[in-house]
């Protein structure tokens, strides 16, 4: 049995959009998904999906739903993505919804990923639940909420942002590469909090060399839930021994992406040292690209990009950014030889240079974030 989704289901839908969020940096490789229940116009439970291997919003909102003394037979739910018909870590949210009685679920957006394309809505309807997908902007919004996921289920690849602080001349750094501080506190804060809901953060080894950071996620209330994997692109092995990556391998992981050509003595090093090793040919955009597939394999569905040019433009060059975000400071600093945003190939001629789908400004203390999507899952 087929239904269209009203002007009157787009305020639950969103409902569940917001609570899916609730789950950023506590999922992975799961999807973000949150749940609402509704009977008689009234919200009789809520869920989302809280942490890997835990219950799924579906059916946290139907133990929610009891729990607060209500039946959710007859029930219309509303989730953000749709239900799944398999057994992974927990089992199908199909079963769940049929032995509840619910007699209608709304969707936000569909599951790419192998195990679902529709199988759950179908499962539904041949049950006798109306099932409909929403046409309206909280589709949109389900489906950016996760894109990491949409990603990975499409292509096995993580998700990647590039994220940098500039100038209002566009420049990241002087040319004697002082970066410290471009961007201000309530920026810093906020990427924090960006590395605290990623699988994983990079850098080049010219931003290790220069900066020595940490890549953590830190001073945080609540306390971060995991902290990312740290990747260092470096083909000749230079990560320094007592850098404080290597220095921090209790609080996270470290991996060091080299070439092939890279001293066997500085790799036999860095491993002794705790890091792991990934070698990988060709040119830089190859090495990005079979970074990337490696890191997909492990399940890392989503990577912060932090620097410096000549990363970001390896991976412009690979087609590899899904999003900026860059902070616009505003100071000037005004020198030829200052440090550009990317420094990668390029292109010759403007009309052939990527375009964002979308931009968006927002104040961020005293700086400007500018968020601008290339592509969309």
């Amino acid at each position: 049995m087929s239904a269209v989704a009203t002007a009157e289901d787009r305020a639950p839908l969103r409902r569940a959009i917001e609570l899916a969020w609730l789950g950023r940096g506590a999922v992975s490789p799961n999807p973000l998904v949150g749940a609402v229940l509704l009977a008689r116009g009234e919200v009789i439970g809520e869920g989302h999906h809280a942490e890997l291997g835990g219950a799924h919003a579906e059916r946290a909102a139907i133990e929610d739903c009891r729990r607060r003394g209500h039946d959710p037979a007859g029930a219309t739910l509303y989730v953000s993505l749709e239900p799944c018909a398999h057994h992974g870590r927990q089992p199908p949210c199909t079963e769940a919804i049929l032995a509840a009685g619910v007699a209608r679920v709304v969707i936000g957006c569909d599951d790419p990923s192998e195990n679902a394309s529709g199988r759950g809505p179908g499962i539904l309807r041949d049950e006798g639940v109306q099932v409909a997908f929403t046409d309206a902007a909280e589709a949109s919004a389900a489906r950016l909420l996760n894109q990491p996921f949409r990603k990975h289920a499409r292509t096995g690849l993580p998700h990647v942002v590039l994220k940098q602080a500039a100038s209002l001349d566009g420049r990241t750094a002087t040319a004697s590469g002082d970066s410290r501080w471009i961007s201000g506190p309530q920026s810093r804060a906020l990427v924090h909090r960006w590395r605290a809901e990623v699988d994983a953060v990079a850098v080049g080894i010219a931003t290790a060399l220069a900066d020595d950071p940490q890549l953590t996620a830190r001073e945080l209330e609540p306390r971060p839930r995991r902290q990312p994997l740290r990747v260092v692109f470096d083909s000749r092995a230079r990560l320094p021994l007592d850098s404080r990556l290597l220095g921090s391998l209790d609080e996270a992981p470290v991996l060091v992406v080299t070439s092939e050509a890279a001293p066997a003595e500085r790799v036999a090093a860095l491993r002794d040292a705790g890091a792991e090793l990934l070698a990988v040919g060709g040119e830089p955009p190859a090495q990005v690209a079979a970074a990337l597939a490696a890191l997909g394999r492990r399940e890392v569905t989503s990577l912060l990009l932090e620097g410096g040019a000549t990363l970001a433009g390896a991976f412009l060059d690979a087609g590899e950014i899904d999003e900026l975000r860059v902070f616009v400071a505003p100071l000037v600093l005004g020198g030829a030889g200052d440090r550009p945003l990317l420094a990668g190939r390029g292109g010759s001629l403007v009309g052939s240079a990527p375009r964002a789908l979308s931009l968006e400004a927002e104040p961020c203390g005293e700086d400007v974030l500018l968020r601008a999507r290339l592509r969309e899952w």
